[in-house]
């Protein structure tokens, strides 16, 4: 039995499609909805758990049958107002998952941090699995939780477990596009018309789903690996999704002083209206940010690996939520 945590997110949406390939004994958790990335049928071949990682009981229930263990479950947001939901879920709920796996004696785990662990804040510099989180590199309390929930499963492999962690880039793939990565193909979508010259890593979800699976899979353990397939300007993403959307691309440059002040205006929005802001300190910052993450070590340890090209990624992910769209 494999039981995979936050099944519902964007990554665990993917990982699940990809472990119905083959296997059929799936246990997996979820909260309100089932993932936009399976079909009825699929979803019907899992066995699911209403609930979250908070619940200790349920976790250890869960894993007593379990070999495999997937924890994907996380909050991801730059809102510095909820610190305290990032700190409690990211790092305590992670502290849940590492006990109960040592407790039932699973045989592996497969942890999903985020880059923002390694600290996203270096320009013109690229980022390797040696570099550090430090105040200084990242100054969201999204990095700092992911960093300490590392800091739990590293705990979990000294005391026995065996585990892997991944840092994925931002990763692309057809989810709810109000929320998290997603959100960047309904900007392009809406011809949002700004643009800044910021360099990040991008992934297509479903090879981090592919990347876990086989890490997993391997005797490998006691060790993180960045999965990035390739480094792209938010510029060019951005045109190459309003282009496979047939809308205008973005042509509006946005200085660092500009940012600033939008930054500053969305706070005080976002406290007015109680919802998220659409752009944070952090955000403002790290999109003019040139970042280059190196992928070398997984294909090191996975040769067989490929990371599909981010332009295909694109095209096929702009196909399917036009498709949705016109459903």
């Amino acid at each position: 039995m494999i039981f995979v945590t936050g099944g519902t997110g964007l990554v665990g949406g993917y990982l699940l499609k990809e472990l119905l390939r083959t296997h059929s004994n799936i246990l997996a958790l979820y909260r309100n909805q089932y993932p936009i990335q399976l079909s009825n049928e699929e979803i019907n071949k899992i066995t699911w758990v209403k609930g979250d990682v908070m619940d200790v009981t349920l976790l250890h229930e869960a894993m007593q049958s379990c070999e495999k263990v997937y924890h994907c479950a996380g909050v991801v947001s730059f809102n510095p107002s909820r610190r305290n939901e990032l700190l409690k879920i990211n790092v305590g709920g992670t502290a849940n998952v590492v006990n109960a796996a040592l407790s039932a004696g699973v045989k592996k785990l497969v942890h999903v941090s985020s880059v923002s662990a390694l600290g996203r804040k270096r320009n013109n510099i690229t980022v390797t699995e040696e570099m550090k989180w430090s105040e200084e590199s990242n100054i969201s309390n999204y990095g700092r939780s992911k960093f300490l929930a590392e800091l739990e499963v590293w705990r979990g492999i000294s005391e026995g477990l065996r585990a892997i962690i991944v840092n994925p880039t931002i990763v692309l793939g057809v989810g709810n596009w109000n929320h998290s990565s997603a959100a960047t193909f309904k900007s392009a979508y809406n011809e949002f018309p700004w643009y800044t010259n910021g360099v990040s890593g991008f992934v297509d979800g479903a090879d981090v789903a592919r990347a876990m699976i086989q890490l997993m899979d391997s005797e490998i353990s006691g060790e993180r690996f960045i999965l990035s397939a390739e480094n792209w300007s938010y510029r060019d993403l951005f045109t190459s999704m309003a282009k496979a959307f047939g809308k205008k691309p973005p042509r509006r440059e946005v200085s660092p002083f500009f940012a600033s002040l939008v930054w500053r205006i969305e706070k005080i929005k976002s406290k007015l209206k109680g919802e998220d802001p659409l752009l944070t300190r952090e955000t403002a910052e790290t999109a003019q940010t040139k970042v280059y993450f190196d992928n070398s070590k997984i294909r090191k340890f996975l040769p067989g690996f490929i990371f599909r090209p981010i332009s295909h990624t694109i095209d096929a992910y702009c196909r399917e939520y036009l498709a949705n769209l016109n459903a």
